[in-house]
């Protein structure tokens, strides 16, 4: 499950990419609408991707506690200008990380009835009576 997770793989199939773009690219972060694989619909229901916001804000804030736990043992400094410049610079370079992972972690773990079925990694996935009727 972790592989599928780190190279943002489709959460049911593990095969399609979530992304169309890399995480840290010029031309943005590019998601696609349907899994090339398995054909599941990533964007559950309308506003879907808002909570992933919220996931978002929990991974900015490990981070910046870490961060910051860090810098204080490293430096053992008490400016509150080091901690905010380097806090800031932190978010500001792993904001497409944070946008691109807080959207995988929600298909993968925060999604209720969205699991795993390796019947459709196989090559020519099987195809339900629910698939039937998404098309």
């Amino acid at each position: 499950m972790m592989v599928g997770l780190i190279k943002a793989k489709c959460p049911r199939c593990r095969r399609g990419d979530i992304f169309a773009s890399p995480t840290y690219s010029f031309s943005g972060q590019k998601m696609h609408d349907r899994c090339s694989h398995c054909n599941l619909y990533y964007e559950r229901e309308p506003g879907y991707w808002y909570v992933a916001m919220f996931v978002s804000y929990a991974l900015n804030v490990a981070e910046m506690v870490t961060f910051a736990v860090g810098l204080h043992t490293l430096t053992g400094s008490n400016s509150p200008w080091l901690y905010v410049c380097v806090l800031l610079g932190v978010i500001f370079i792993l904001s497409p990380f944070n946008y691109r992972y807080s959207r995988v972690i929600l298909l993968y773990w925060l999604t209720p009835g969205l699991h795993y079925e390796p019947g459709r990694a196989l090559d020519k996935p099987v195809q339900t009576q629910q698939d039937q009727n998404d098309n």
